[in-house]
């Protein structure tokens, strides 16, 4: 099977989690014997990308696959005649949206990877209200011109795949659920005295999207604080600027941004537990994170949360602070648990388990 993918994520953005799934996906589909993979994607003109990715001949940069008069050129004019040249027959995007604008050739299929659908359901900022409106609107179009088009959507979650048919009924047929891969840390942890954490900490991944929910659960750690001085610190992987001011100097929080993955590891590693507080996430890459290093998590019911997280780890409301604060004092003093069979539930999130289900949804498509 001749396989082109959508490259612009990874090759603009390869360490956000979409642009790790674009390289998971590229190392799956090489990895199938079966499959014959071609590159496509944009780079300046004297990029090296370009010696084994399908570019048009303009130059453009690495992290501009947003901007729609780009996005158009390539999506209109450029990758329409490039996969059919190169004899794709199945083409994967997954970064939302971006598939090939005009009429579909007989005998091409296409796959869209829908990991979410906040641009359409929450409210983000752009800055401004004309450019929010405007995102708001090129979001819904592309999103739903795709979703259309798609001969298969895969989600990473039956929560976003459930989301997807609340908002696009007429796709309910072609939706198929493809869980992240999480690959998960090799080798030993590191050595983090530097990092100068507490002996005791809970952690917590991601500050700056306001549906992470961060502020609300920092508040509500400080209460249970004051209730209890059992409770752990607190560490916050992101920037303090990302929380009001009041909060970011609060006794007991610690900020961790710019480390390595196998600092990162560590801090898994020796946290307390790791909680998650999201009001919507359409998987939730650290809680498996978390639990491929044995260490225990909470989560924030009412998302894809609920699927990924094993059926005994504690669960919260993510509104009822008064609820999480008297939880927060419950767990305070608990005990890891049996790592081992956390690390058993992370696995089914690891490489194996990720290029089986792939390869069952391209015999699919045969």
């Amino acid at each position: 099977m001749r396989i082109g993918l959508d490259y612009r994520p990874a090759a603009g953005y390869s360490n956000t989690g979409i642009g790790r799934q674009n390289l998971a996906l590229e190392d799956a589909l090489r990895a199938n014997p079966q499959v014959s993979l071609q590159l496509f994607g944009l780079a300046p003109e004297d990029h090296p990308l370009r010696r084994r990715v399908h570019c048009p001949r303009w130059g453009a940069p690495l992290q501009g696959v947003h901007r729609l008069p780009g996005r158009l050129r390539f999506e209109g004019g450029f990758l329409p005649g490039a996969l059919r040249e190169a004899g794709v027959e199945v083409y994967i995007c997954n970064f939302n949206m971006g598939l090939p604008l005009g009429k579909k050739p007989q005998g091409l299929r296409y796959v869209l990877q829908l990991h979410d659908l906040f641009q359409l359901t929450l409210s983000n900022s752009h800055g401004s209200k004309l450019k929010e409106r405007l995102y708001r609107l090129s979001d819904q179009l592309s999103i739903g011109y795709s979703v259309k088009q798609a001969d298969r959507v895969w989600t990473p979650s039956q929560y976003t795949a459930d989301e997807l048919v609340k908002l696009f009924p007429s796709a309910r047929d072609k939706v198929r659920v493809l869980p992240n891969l999480v690959p998960g840390f090799t080798g030993e942890p590191v050595d983090i005295k530097d990092l100068q954490l507490p002996e005791r900490y809970w952690l917590a991944v991601g500050t700056r999207e306001p549906r992470k929910n961060i502020p609300w659960f920092v508040a509500a750690w400080q209460a249970a604080r004051q209730q209890s001085a059992d409770v752990p610190e607190l560490v916050l992987i992101g920037a303090a600027q990302h929380l009001p001011s009041e909060l970011q100097s609060v006794p007991g929080l610690h900020f961790l941004s710019d480390i390595s993955d196998d600092q990162l590891h560590a801090v898994y590693r020796q946290a307390q537990r790791l909680w998650q507080p999201s009001y919507a996430e359409g998987f939730g890459l650290p809680v498996i994170e978390a639990l491929s290093v044995g260490t225990p998590v909470a989560v924030a019911t009412g998302s894809a949360l609920d699927e990924i997280t094993p059926a005994d780890s504690p669960r919260f409301s993510p509104t009822d602070s008064d609820a999480l604060s008297q939880l927060m004092v419950q767990l305070a003093n608990s005990a890891k648990g049996d790592p081992q069979a956390l690390e058993s539930w992370a696995a089914g999130y690891a490489q194996g388990a990720y290029r089986q289900r792939l390869d069952e949804l391209l015999e699919e498509l045969k």
